[in-house]
């Protein structure tokens, strides 16, 4: 993605979804009000997420089969990235529920969930800064990769579903497309989900440079 049409076109999308997120008309829903608002930023910083684990998914799979530094570089990266988009979602996530239920951390199964796989993805950090031998770090990290998005999945969409739950779309309660995610918020979520994930493919991909010239640097000394 070396043209810059499509940087060009993210920051147009984030200009229009931040202006339209704060002056388009919102449906008037009881105990929401003007907190749905939050919708454009905290809904699309867990598609960004997902987007992004997913890309550091494929990119170990391809690093077992292929051991390469650039495949180790994009899983890495990957993670980093997504990992930010998690506790961006998970902190706008706790405003909301602040004023919607009450409180910041109200024990909700989908908050103790995410908040769960964010752990796991942190225990790959971990687990990756503890190995000095490229390799074999690479390697392993790659294996453990695979696991956390295997963990990811049922702990997001299965297990909130199946337990009672405040929050939309978990515990038999209905999603935001049930109850008025009307033409004028199309208008500007979608948009949200692009531009939100595009800039994360944007710092991923300026990370992944950063991370090759380094590891040019280190092998050239």
């Amino acid at each position: 993605m070396k043209n810059p049409w499509w940087k060009i076109f993210t920051i147009a999308l984030l200009l229009y979804v931040i202006i339209g997120g704060f002056l388009i008309e919102t449906p008037k829903l009881p105990i929401l009000h003007e907190t749905i608002r939050n919708l454009y930023f905290h809904v699309p910083m867990w598609f960004g997420m997902i987007i992004i684990f997913t890309v550091g998914l494929v990119y170990s799979i391809k690093y077992l089969s292929n051991p390469t530094q650039e495949n180790d570089s994009v899983a890495v990266e990957a993670v980093n990235v997504g990992i930010l988009f998690g506790f961006l979602g998970l902190i706008t996530g706790m405003q909301w529920a602040q004023f919607t239920w009450g409180e910041w951390w109200s024990g909700d199964p989908k908050q103790n969930a995410s908040a769960i796989s964010l752990l796991i993805y942190l225990a790959y950090l971990v687990l990756r800064n503890s190995m000095d031998e490229d390799q074999k770090r690479a390697r392993i990290s790659a294996v453990y990769n695979i696991f956390a998005y295997a963990a990811m999945i049922p702990l997001l969409f299965v297990l909130p579903r199946l337990t009672d739950s405040l929050h939309p779309g978990s515990g038999g309660n209905p999603g935001f497309n049930v109850y008025d995610l009307d033409g004028g918020m199309r208008l500007v979520f979608y948009p949200a989900v692009i531009g939100w994930t595009l800039l994360g493919i944007w710092i991923m991909e300026l990370r992944i440079r950063l991370r090759n010239l380094n590891f040019k640097y280190l092998y050239r000394n």
